[in-house]
């Protein structure tokens, strides 16, 4: 990489962290940049997710207040979190790399349409939390059942294999069905996405081949990006960090196509 390549990657590793802690989705920043600086797709993707763990994890530290009490349903959603993400991680390395090119500029989309959607879910979420407020519904708040559990596994093997819009998905799967407030639910996001993106990086360090300049400059401005991510969140209102998101993910499609 150039100096100025190293300069793109690391500017993008914070704009990644900001985002994540602000509204998720980090990796539709990181990901088009190191296409742009000449990293391959796949090699892309392990690089970003070892290079992201450092600002999901301070993130999670971040939210300790939150998981007071919350142990039993975080091991519960953290298992099929764990199981998840490495079944993803070994798709990806299993599958031939024309695959992940062909699949990925799809779940780009999607992951660009649940960013496009994100208000009116969260205000769904919201609506049926005030429809049902009342003093019961602790149990279900405590796991959510199998189809919870199902949900998430299954979002946790997209996770596992491209990371972007893995934690829109989390907070809409449990705030539909477990009743409890956001912030608690969005401590359990992060989590869950700190495991996923943790044991992926982990088995990606035994079988597949990194960008380690890539991978240091985006730990180094995601865990700088997620220290500041609360300030920039509440200076710049929230479309305009989604419009970055759909700026930058529309220029991957662009990019993975043209290849």
């Amino acid at each position: 990489m150039s100096i100025w390549d190293m300069a793109a990657v690391l500017f993008a590793g914070v704009w990644a962290g900001a985002i994540n802690t602000v509204v998720g989705s980090g990796t539709l920043v990181t990901f088009p940049v190191l296409l742009a600086v000449g990293v391959p797709p796949v090699t892309a993707t392990v690089s970003n997710a070892l290079g992201l763990v450092p600002g999901t994890l301070s993130g999670a530290l971040g939210y300790r207040a939150e998981l007071t009490g919350q142990q039993p349903r975080v091991l519960r959603l953290g298992a099929a979190a764990l199981v998840g993400g490495l079944t993803g991680a070994i798709l990806l390395l299993v599958l031939p790399s024309t695959a992940f090119e062909t699949i990925v500029p799809v779940l780009v989309g999607i992951a660009l349409v649940l960013v496009v959607l994100q208000p009116r879910i969260a205000a769904l979420v919201q609506r049926r939390r005030a429809r049902h407020a009342t003093g019961t519904g602790r149990a279900t708040a405590v796991d959510g059942g199998p189809v919870l559990v199902g949900a998430l596994l299954l979002a946790s093997v997209y996770g596992g294999y491209f990371t972007a819009a893995q934690g829109i998905i989390y907070l809409s799967l449990m705030g539909m069905l477990l009743d409890d407030t956001m912030q608690r639910l969005n401590a359990v996001k992060t989590v869950l996405s700190t495991i996923v993106n943790s044991v992926a990086a982990l088995f990606f360090l035994l079988a597949a081949d990194f960008d380690w300049t890539a991978v240091g400059l985006i730990a180094l401005g995601s865990t700088a990006g997620g220290v500041l991510g609360a300030r920039i969140g509440r200076r710049l209102p929230p479309p305009a960090l989604r419009a970055v998101i759909l700026v930058v993910g529309v220029a991957a499609i662009v990019q993975l196509l043209l290849r």
